[in-house]
C-alpha cells in the first residue's frame, strides 16, 4: 500500500472524531488536541514505509525523528496549559458569540476539522518526497536537521519565557504591567513562538526537497516542489490568526499598541525607537 493513502484513511480518522467529539461536548478545540500528535505519526508512517522498502531510510527516519521531536515539545507546552484538561480556544469563543450557530457550525466542520486537519497532512507530506526519492543522506540534510533543532531550541525558550511570564502574572493576583510579555525572545518579535514553529516546517520541507535534488530532479519538482504548499499554508494561517489574536489583545491591554510599533510582528528583528515607530505608524 502507498503510504500516503494510509496517511489519508488517518487523517479521515481523526476529522471525524474532531467532528464528533466537538458536537458531543460543544467545545471545538480536539484538533488543537491532536495538533502536535497527528503529524509526527504521518511522518513515522513514511519512514516505516521506507524502512519495509528496504531503501536507503536515513532520511526518513531522521525526519521522523525531528518531527516527534516537535511534538514531544508542542503536546508538553499545550498540556501544561491545560489543553487536556477540557480548555477551549478563547478565540472559538469570540468567533461563536460573533456567529449565528449554524453559521459557527460551518466554520467548525469545514475550518477548524477539516481545513486545519489537511493542513496536518500537507506540512508533513515533505517526506513523501523522501520516500519517493530514497537518495543518500547528505551533508545538507545535516545542516537542515542541525538548522531544525535550532529552531525547536529557539520555539522552547520563547514558550518558556511566556510560561514565565503568566505565572509571574497569576502569582500577583492576574495583574502584571503592561499586561503581556515584553523580556527576552518578546523583545525582537511579538510572537517569537510563532516564528519558530513556522521556521521548523520550512526546514522540514527543505529535507524532503534535498532528497528530490539528491536523486537527480533539479529545481523545478526538486528543491522547488508542490509540498511547499504545506508550509506556505502554515504561514498564511499562522498570519491571519496573529491578525486576529493582535486585535483581541489591542483591546485588553493599552499598552499594546505602543508595542506593535516598536516591535516586529514575527520574525526577530532589532526593536524600533520610539521616533522611527511613529514615523511607521
Amino acid at each position: 500500500m502507498d503510504p500516503l493513502v494510509l496517511v489519508l484513511v488517518v487523517a479521515g480518522v481523526a476529522c471525524a472524531f474532531c467532528w464528533i467529539t466537538s458536537l458531543i461536548t460543544k467545545e471545538t478545540s480536539w484538533v488543537d488536541r491532536l495538533w502536535s500528535i497527528v503529524p509526527f505519526v504521518y511522518v513515522w508512517i513514511f519512514a516505516i514505509a521506507g524502512i519495509l522498502a528496504g531503501v536507503d531510510a536515513t532520511r526518513l527516519i531522521v525526519m521522523a525523528v525531528l518531527a516527534t521531536l516537535w511534538g514531544v515539545r508542542l503536546t508538553y507546552n499545550f498540556a501544561r496549559k491545560g489543553g487536556y484538561t477540557g480548555m477551549e480556544d478563547y478565540r472559538w469563543a469570540i468567533l461563536r458569540a460573533r456567529m449565528k450557530p449554524w453559521q459557527f457550525q460551518l466554520f467548525n466542520l469545514f475550518f477548524i476539522v477539516l481545513y486545519q486537519n489537511a493542513l496536518l497532512v500537507l506540512i508533513t507530506l515533505p517526506a513523501y518526497i523522501a520516500y519517493l526519492n530514497p537518495a543518500a543522506f547528505t551533508g545538507w540534510d545535516a545542516a537542515f536537521a542541525a538548522l531544525l533543532i535550532a529552531f525547536l531550541v529557539g520555539e522552547f525558550v520563547a514558550d518558556q519565557q511566556q510560561w514565565e511570564f503568566h505565572q509571574a502574572k497569576k502569582a500577583a493576583g492576574g495583574h502584571l504591567e503592561p499586561g503581556f510579555v515584553t523580556t527576552g525572545l518578546w523583545r525582537f518579535s511579538r510572537h517569537p513562538n510563532f516564528f519558530f514553529e513556522q521556521a521548523q516546517w520550512w526546514t522540514f520541507y527543505a529535507l524532503g526537497a534535498t532528497a528530490a535534488v539528491a536523486s537527480g530532479l533539479g529545481f523545478w519538482g526538486g528543491a522547488f516542489n508542490w509540498t511547499i504548499l504545506g508550509a506556505f499554508l502554515l504561514t498564511v494561517l499562522f498570519i491571519g490568526s496573529t491578525i486576529f489574536t493582535e486585535s483581541i489583545s489591542a483591546s485588553k491591554y493599552p499598552a499594546y499598541g505602543d508595542y506593535r510599533r516598536t516591535t516586529s510582528m514575527i520574525v526577530p528583528l532589532p526593536p524600533r525607537r520610539r521616533r522611527e515607530a511613529e514615523a511607521h505608524a
